[in-house]
């Protein structure tokens, strides 16, 4: 008997042949097998978070709301780019235009440190009518 074995990308053929050849010779017989190799998979380590990067809260009190949020982009590099405002009447009145209003109230406080994921407000009356509580 006559036994060979190939591998070639991922599967084993096996050749057997019998007999002692000439015309009296058994068939040969094919068997194919898919081998499969295991390669261990390492995962990669977690990368360490970088430390939040925080900034200290300015004092923007009597600024107009628009310079105020300027100063915050500027300050921070633009990582901090939106902030809020709050209507100190009770009112409810959106801010459309920022520059005609008055930063009253900061939140953060002035002093105070901030992150990019802090929420920022702050508290605002119209400049031409109105004075801060």
């Amino acid at each position: 008997m006559i036994r060979s074995v190939f591998v070639a990308a991922g599967l084993a053929v096996v050749v057997s042949a019998c007999g002692g050849g000439g015309e009296s010779a058994a068939p040969s017989t094919v068997t194919v097998r898919e081998t499969v190799t295991s390669v261990p998979v390492v995962p990669a380590a977690p990368a360490a978070p970088a430390p939040a990067q925080s900034w200290t809260m300015p004092d923007l009190r009597g600024k107009n709301l628009q310079d105020a949020q300027d100063a915050i982009q500027l300050l921070t590099n633009n990582q901090v780019f939106f902030s809020g405002s709050t209507d100190l009447t009770g009112q409810g009145r959106n801010q459309i235009m920022d520059r005609n209003w008055q930063v009253c109230t900061s939140t953060p406080a002035p002093g105070a440190s901030f992150t990019a994921e802090t929420s920022i407000d702050f508290g605002v009356v119209r400049i031409d009518t109105e004075s801060c509580p």
